[in-house]
């Protein structure tokens, strides 16, 4: 293939629009490819909200405990009762009969009043004697005490507001910098290739 042909072949590729001329066997003046430029991108980061600023509150439930008491259940009281007489029983011997007596008798037909001598007798008699007397006696009856288990607060329960910060993240995000273009770019060809 000689180099007339070569320039040929290379001008008639660049050039689309004009082949029609070129093949019609014109001679080429001036000669334009079609250039296409890509669109221009980067990177930009960026903080973001994830979560907005709040409170939250921490709370501490109340302690309880139990605690030994010792109370009162009966209260004290005070009765009085009677105590009876402590007695005794004592014997003596004692003349029941004897002595002198008068009565009536009839001697030789006369009723006449007569002074009569009896033996004396005696018995034991029995004598019941008061050594102390019935009295009334005061009475206290102590309280009763038990121990109980009563529930009692150790600590109260506790709230506590908490201020939370806002939460961001970085995030990549891809942006256009430049729009890709198209257009024409001249072509030179070199002046063997023209003729």
């Amino acid at each position: 293939m000689s180099g007339k042909t070569a320039c040929f072949t290379i001008a008639g590729l660049t050039m689309l629009g004009t082949i029609s001329q070129t093949a019609a066997g014109g001679r080429a003046v001036e000669c334009y490819e079609p250039v296409r430029t890509s669109a221009v991108y980067d990177t930009v980061y960026e903080d973001v909200l994830v979560s907005p600023p709040g409170q939250q509150v921490d709370y501490t439930p109340p302690i309880y405990g139990t605690r030994e008491r010792v109370v009162m259940t009966v209260p004290a009281q005070v009765t009085y009762e009677v105590v009876p007489a402590i007695t005794r029983t004592v014997y003596h011997t004692v003349r029941v009969d004897g002595g002198y007596s008068w009565e009536w008798r009839v001697i030789h037909g006369r009723k006449v009043l007569c002074k009569i001598w009896h033996k004396a007798r005696y018995e034991r008699v029995a004598e019941t004697v008061v050594i102390q007397p019935e009295r009334t006696r005061r009475v206290v009856i102590p309280a009763q005490y038990d121990s109980i288990a009563e529930e009692v607060l150790v600590q109260p329960e506790q709230r506590r507001i908490i201020d939370v910060p806002a939460s961001y993240r970085t995030v990549a995000r891809r942006v256009l910098v430049r729009e890709g273009s198209s257009g024409w770019r001249r072509v030179h060809i070199p002046r063997h290739c023209q003729d």
